[in-house]
């Protein structure tokens, strides 16, 4: 039972003892060592974490000053904005191991798009969504703008009227990092739906290509974020799942190291949080040291791997860092008592 005013990082620390239990906390207590000290965090996030909901916790860490940067893929950009604008019309499946193809090919008649136990409704998400975000890339096409991926995606989630919310706002991850104006990639933004509806547009002529910045643009720009991210006390990386929304920012290093040939300071954390296991040419299943010999990492990064479900650990986590940031002093009298 919790006899303090921190009751997820008092029984992280008394239960939380070996195999990726322990991996969880010493990666909860080296993240709040660091952000307490003045130190920042960039969070890439893959898979489905925005279907799952990790805006739930997410959002008031954004509001709270403990993630200042974020690398994420379309899929996740876009369901933020979904869970937001179309809540209701969401369905779980909490049966799904036991469907059969005949089961699957019902939601899709449905025009529900399943994602393991839940699914994105096609006219309250996709279609809805369209009719706000298509006007932008036309305008913008007339206009001859150009900008990053997210920037169309951060103004339309600020413009939306409330009345069309159904999620609740203070759960959005996408609309909490909008209004602090979080820097943020998304590398491979193409491979997302709103990428294929673009592209639609762009095959028939109303919508210029050239609107969106591209990939290359987006790296470019973040060489100047990551040495504005990491001064003083340096930037962690906190990695959920693998693929590219890991990959492409963690690069910014050795690419300013030796592409630019300018002074970079490494990175001061790392943790990734992954179900895959280590396997032949894996980047999801790729231990921390591997990033060693690419200079992404140096053999004084703290490192941590939880192998576990993200959608079970970021909450977690998550949840005992706001408490730790509502009450610092209180954290750390706890910290000594029980952390070792």
């Amino acid at each position: 039972m919790a006899t303090s005013n921190l009751p997820v990082l008092e029984f992280i620390l008394k239960n939380y003892k070996n195999f990726n239990a322990r991996a969880t906390r010493d990666a909860l207590l080296a993240y709040w060592r660091h952000v307490e000290g003045g130190g920042k965090m960039f969070w890439a996030v893959a898979g489905a974490m925005s279907s799952a909901q990790l805006g739930i916790t997410m959002a008031p860490a954004i509001r709270a000053g403990l993630i200042h940067g974020l690398s994420v893929t379309g899929a996740n950009l876009e369901e933020s904005l979904f869970r937001l604008v179309a809540h209701h019309g969401y369905k779980d499946f909490p049966e799904y191991r036991y469907f059969t193809k005949a089961d699957d090919t019902r939601i899709l008649e449905d025009r529900m798009r399943r994602v393991t136990d839940t699914s994105i409704p096609e006219d309250e998400a996709f279609r809805a969504v369209e009719k706000f975000i298509v006007p932008m890339w036309t305008k913008a096409t007339k206009a001859k703008a150009r900008r990053f991926w997210h920037e169309y995606f951060y103004e339309l989630i600020q413009a939306l009227p409330k009345e069309l919310h159904q999620g609740k706002a203070s759960e959005s991850w996408l609309l909490a990092a909008a209004r602090k104006r979080l820097p943020i990639v998304v590398p491979g933004h193409e491979d997302s739906t709103f990428g294929n509806i673009f592209a639609s547009h762009v095959k028939t002529g109303e919508c210029s290509p050239l609107i969106v910045k591209s990939g290359i643009e987006y790296m470019a720009e973040w060489y100047d974020q990551y040495q504005r991210l990491s001064r003083g006390k340096g930037v962690g990386f906190f990695q959920i799942g693998g693929g590219i929304a890991g990959d492409f920012p963690i690069c910014v290093v050795p690419s300013i190291k030796y592409d630019l040939q300018r002074p970079v300071k490494p990175w001061s954390y790392f943790c990734q949080i992954s179900d895959s296991t280590t396997s032949y040419g894996s980047y999801s299943g790729a231990t921390p040291n591997e990033k060693i010999t690419w200079d992404k990492l140096t053999k004084d990064t703290p490192m941590f791997v939880v192998e576990s479900d993200a959608t079970i650990v970021a909450p977690l986590m998550l949840s005992a860092l706001l408490e730790c940031k509502a009450n610092p002093a209180e954290a750390n009298a706890l910290i000594a008592r029980l952390g070792a």
